[in-house]
């Protein structure tokens, strides 16, 4: 079977995306990254990439006077590199109709907290500041919304009672980094089915 070809898209460290890559080097996804892009500059995902001699691309979304047309440049690009699914990894933008109707379903985020609780930014910030027990995080099929598409997959992290925003952040960002890779496997998979708002996994086939 052929290998799911994987546009990423960041805006800055890129942990998730070399989480992905990890997978895809160890066999635990059949997927390879083919291309990584950002809104900025100087965002270390694209070092990662290169470090890989993945295709890394800054895309400047100051140069462009609508955000359609920056994200025709964007869907130019992921077409150019034949991506099939597109993974949103700490990007920083509220993708739109283009990016939408070019990956109908095919466009996931990572998003650090359990929606629909605490969506748009600093998830686990105000996870942490509402005083919830238990957060976590959520891989989710990217829709017109902001964090409200079908959700694939969840992993749950404690709050602990001395914990910081930047220690929950740090323990849900362990579990982002192992449930990302498993919704893209079953995604490569064919196991992924939309039902509404719910997200179906199928069971592996004989």
């Amino acid at each position: 079977m052929d290998k799911l070809r994987l546009g990423v898209l960041a805006s800055g460290r890129g942990s998730n995306l070399q989480a992905i890559m990890d997978a895809a080097d160890n066999g635990k996804i059949n997927a390879e990254v083919v291309i990584v892009i950002s809104d900025q500059e100087k965002a270390y995902a694209l070092e990662r990439a290169r470090q890989r001699d993945i295709p890394a691309e800054f895309v400047n979304p100051k140069a462009f006077k609508a955000r359609d047309e920056y994200e025709e440049v964007i869907v130019e690009l992921l077409n150019r590199y034949g991506v099939g699914l597109v993974c949103l990894a700490g990007y920083m933008r509220i993708i739109g109709k283009t990016m939408l109707t070019a990956f109908p379903n095919k466009i996931m985020n990572i998003h650090p907290a359990l929606l629909p609780a605490f969506p748009g930014l600093h998830g686990q910030e105000q996870a942490w500041r509402h005083g919830v027990k238990f957060s976590g995080c959520t891989v989710h099929f990217v829709d017109e919304g902001v964090d409200t598409g079908p959700i694939i997959i969840q992993a749950v992290a404690p709050v602990l009672d001395d914990d910081t925003a930047d220690t929950l952040a740090a323990r849900i960002l362990e579990q982002e980094h192992i449930i990302y890779p498993e919704a893209i496997r079953r995604y490569a998979e064919g196991r992924l089915k939309i039902e509404g708002r719910k997200v179906i996994t199928l069971p592996i086939g004989p």
